[in-house]
């Protein structure tokens, strides 16, 4: 930990400006736009930074003191953050999904079920991908055939073993594989035990539950449960395989072992309810940890009888019984989704902002993070059996051919991808005009004295405030895409089936096998094209500050939440933040200062949290100022339960209704919190929260400015701190914040 500088007491009535950026990942330097800062608190993961004092500027508005608070390293740094993009991204996805409940689902217990079980099975189908590759497709399919081995030095050398020495060699590949996973879920969300704070609730409110308990003990529990859960899979997998040709009592006793740690993993994430408390508990901890150990016992003696089995094992074909336990599991998550789906139609959330994001958040991101996870496994398997027939061109006819469930799983992926793109390209025409005319009356209301040579900058003013509104579509369109994932998780069945698409396409459509395969074929590059973008846009998005704020947003809005559905998710942020914020705070306070509290973007948010958590005492003493803010926009629409309206009015309750929100028409991420207040149009909000939003006219001018010979930039999303806008806020809350004219909510 860095050694923080401290800061000394101030007099009464002295105001500190506290900052707190966004996605940007910028640095102290420039949150605080000033060239010379040091570090008073905090470390290089998250810290508090000031200007050095005796050089010019180093103060804010009218004399505040400036501090920053950086926590973009929290997260993950860039190399693991681009690799958790494309590997943890399924996880990540059904992890939120458990957030997005519906403010008053029936059965607050039974969703966190069904989320935690499909979170389980996301965990068996990451296990069984890694099977297909090691067990059913070298082990069993190229280790049989000569062609596949002839020049595979680092395969030909268990070519002739026998087939059980064979599996239990490489069976140790998925074993590898569940630790990596193991060792990923084992990363803490905080570095410090400081940051282990009680669970003591100062709101009603849930989001300021959000960093106020310690999240490990529960993802200790959860990551336990998974870890026996992935064991399972393997021992099943091997074991069904085993069965069919042989049948004995160890048989029987490894079978039911296996089963039992199933079972039991599912009863631990539906039925025991004091796998969430917050405390550690050393009698659930023991289970869970207990039940781990069982797993892996299990597994290391399957491998072991899979190895020493005296008895033939059938030759040919696929692994025995592979195909059918991956196909089950496709048709168990579509079960899943469409019992979670029907759970929270029945009891949708109420609210003033209404979406159909507000009803199917929940099931629609858990099919997105399902339809995902099978796309990557099918993709890897598929690959792999590819590449492993060296004269072939697909992998449909091959010895190695994989699972009808992957093919169908690939099938289903690309006319679901194609169509939703038709779909988006459709709704993006049809919307086209509106948002147009939208956008251009806005512009003209803005800009009503523009002269003609300003004609192609209002174009792209224009533009720029279109773009913006098309993110009130990708709501819909998310809901469309989900609907046609649940549709190719569904068709797996016919996997069990043993029917290939290309002959039920050519039966029943009249659709030709070949052009079906071809399908395939391009389905399979499709979904490699989205891995390796995913890879290079992670890379990139550190190279380009503009697309960062696109991939920003979408990770850090994943990882602000606690693993609470999957344990190999990647880590909360928030855990450390918004405490580590809290404690700054309350230290300022008490310190005989008042705290201007400005966070840009996703920074609102984690402020947002932190005034649900500070008392009274504080908040006294605290205003807030956000841009940019999603709070509105994006929170209140996909976290009903936790980001709704009375939440959002219970800060600014509590900061007396010191509470000033800048936005943009031009910001296709923030926006408004109550009211728009846009020229021209009635607001029907009264009362102090038709006080807190104030819109920004985005760019300032389209004409260049007499000192320039360049009209302002269109900022749409960017922060505004060096605006007058901006200036004045910090000005007018910073007056409300002195003693004289301090009041409370």
């Amino acid at each position: 930990m860095a050694h923080a500088t401290p800061t000394r007491p101030t007099t009464s009535g002295a105001i500190v400006e506290l900052r707190v950026h966004g996605v940007s990942g910028a640095g102290a330097d420039q949150v605080l736009n000033r060239p010379h800062v040091h570090q008073v608190a905090g470390d290089r993961s998250g810290g508090f930074y000031r200007p050095r004092p005796g050089y010019p500027d180093s103060t804010g508005t009218d004399g505040v003191t400036l501090e920053a608070y950086r926590w973009s390293d929290l997260p993950s740094g860039t190399a693991v953050r681009t690799l958790s993009l494309v590997f943890l991204l399924p996880f990540m996805l059904c992890n939120v999904a458990l957030w997005m409940r519906p403010a008053n689902t029936v059965s607050k217990r039974g969703f966190m079920a069904l989320c935690r079980v499909l979170a389980l099975t996301l965990t068996a189908l990451y296990v069984l991908s890694i099977v297909g590759v090691a067990l059913d497709l070298i082990a069993w399919r190229c280790m049989d055939t000569p062609s596949c081995l002839a020049g595979r030095s680092w395969l030909s050398w268990l070519g002739g073993r026998p087939t059980g020495l064979r599996l239990g060699v490489l069976a140790l590949v998925p074993v590898a594989a569940i630790g990596v996973v193991w060792w990923l879920g084992a990363r803490p969300s905080h570095s410090f035990d400081a940051f282990r704070t009680p669970a003591t609730r100062t709101s009603k409110h849930q989001l300021s539950a959000v960093g106020q308990w310690d999240g490990e003990p529960l993802v200790g529990r959860l990551r336990s449960v998974h870890v026996a859960a992935a064991f399972a899979t393997l021992s099943g997998s091997l074991l069904a395989a085993r069965a069919s040709q042989h049948r004995s009592w160890v048989m029987v006793v490894l079978l039911a072992a296996t089963g039992a740690v199933l079972l039991a993993c599912l009863v631990l994430v539906t039925v025991v309810a004091s796998i969430d408390h917050t405390d550690p508990s050393p009698r659930v901890d023991g289970v869970c940890r207990g039940l781990r150990t069982i797993a892996c016992g299990v597994t290391m003696l399957v491998i072991v009888h899979v190895v020493i089995s005296p008895a033939p094992w059938p030759q040919g074909g696929s692994l025995p019984g592979y195909g059918a336990i991956v196909a089950w599991l496709f048709v168990s998550q579509t079960v899943l989704v469409v019992v979670l789906g029907t759970l929270v139609i029945w009891r949708r959330g109420d609210g003033q902002r209404r979406s159909p994001l507000r009803a199917l958040g929940s099931p629609v991101f858990m099919t997105i993070s399902a339809g995902l996870a099978v796309a990557f496994s099918a993709e890897l398997v598929y690959r792999v059996a590819d590449l492993l027939d060296r004269n072939g061109t697909t992998a449909d006819g091959l010895e190695t051919s994989p699972p009808l469930a992957y093919k169908w799983a690939i099938f289903g992926f690309f006319l679901a991808v194609v169509t939703a793109l038709l779909v988006a390209g459709l709704v993006t025409r049809m919307t086209r005009r509106e948002r147009r005319r939208a956008a251009r009356a806005i512009v003209a209301a803005d800009f009503p004295h523009a002269p003609p040579q300003a004609a192609d900058r209002l174009r792209r003013v224009e533009q720029a405030v279109a773009r913006a509104r098309f993110t009130e579509n990708l709501e819909p369109l998310s809901v469309v895409y989900a609907c046609l994932a649940a549709l190719g998780l569904a068709t797996s069945v016919l996997g069990l089936l043993q029917l290939p698409p290309g002959e039920v396409a050519q039966r029943y459509v009249g659709v030709p096998e070949s052009m079906v395969n071809f399908l395939i074929g391009s389905g399979s590059y499709v979904i490699a094209a989205i891995l390796l973008g995913l890879v290079v846009g992670g890379i990139f998005a550190y190279r380009t500050a503009q697309f960062r704020r696109y991939v920003g947003v979408l990770w850090d809005l994943g990882t602000f939440w606690p693993r609470a559905a999957h344990p190999f998710a990647p880590p909360c942020y928030a855990e450390r933040a918004v405490p580590e914020l809290t404690k700054r705070i309350t230290y300022l306070v008490e310190q005989g200062q008042g705290v201007l509290l400005a966070g840009h973007s996703h920074g609102s948010v984690l402020l947002a949290a932190t005034v649900l958590q500070l008392p009274t005492r504080i908040t006294d003493r605290v205003a807030l100022l956000t841009y940019g803010s999603p709070l509105g926009r994006l929170y209140s629409r996909l976290f009903p339960a936790y980001a709704d309206e009375p939440a959002l009015r219970e800060i600014g309750e509590r900061v007396g209704w010191r509470w000033i929100n800048l936005w943009r028409d031009t910001d296709p991420i923030g926006g408004w919190i109550f009211a728009a207040h846009r020229p021209g149009e009635a607001e029907t909000l009264t009362g102090p929260a038709a006080t807190v939003d104030r819109r920004l006219t985005d760019p300032q001018d389209v004409v260049p400015p007499p000192s320039d010979s360049v009209p302002p930039p269109i900022l749409g999303h960017w922060p505004c701190e060096s605006q007058e806008a901006f200036a004045e806020a910090v000005r007018e809350l910073t007056q409300r914040l002195r003693p004289e004219h301090r009041t409370t909510g």
